[in-house]
């Protein structure tokens, strides 16, 4: 999926959400960033239940269920993200950005391929 497909994905969930909201205003903002939390824990539960660390239970998730609720982590902050920003893919991108240049150090120019 392209990056244009994942945004207008992302829009289209936020659009869907905000047609079909129990609660608006600052309200429904705050229960879908609270959304986040429960994601968290569906990310939580599945470990625990990849690793057996619950006796009762045993192995009752496996690592792609994991990853799916990784996925579903993801989704809902970006969806919360467009919430609060209706520019939301270039809040992201610009905070991606800095987050890595602060990390790994500004991006060198190097010469160009095939140049």
């Amino acid at each position: 999926m392209a990056d244009e497909d994942v945004w207008d994905s992302i829009d289209r969930l936020h659009a869907w959400l905000d047609a079909h909201r129990a609660h608006g205003g600052r309200e429904g903002l705050l229960l879908r960033v609270l959304k986040l939390s429960e994601e968290v824990g569906e990310v939580a539960q599945a470990v625990i239940g990849a690793t057996s660390q619950n006796p009762r239970k045993g192995t009752s998730h496996t690592w792609d269920d994991v990853q799916s609720e990784l996925c579903d982590v993801v989704i809902t902050a970006l969806v919360a993200l467009r919430t609060l920003a209706p520019d939301a893919r270039e809040v992201f991108t610009a905070h991606l950005a800095g987050v890595t240049e602060r990390s790994l150090g500004p991006i060198e120019e190097g010469p160009t391929p095939g140049a």
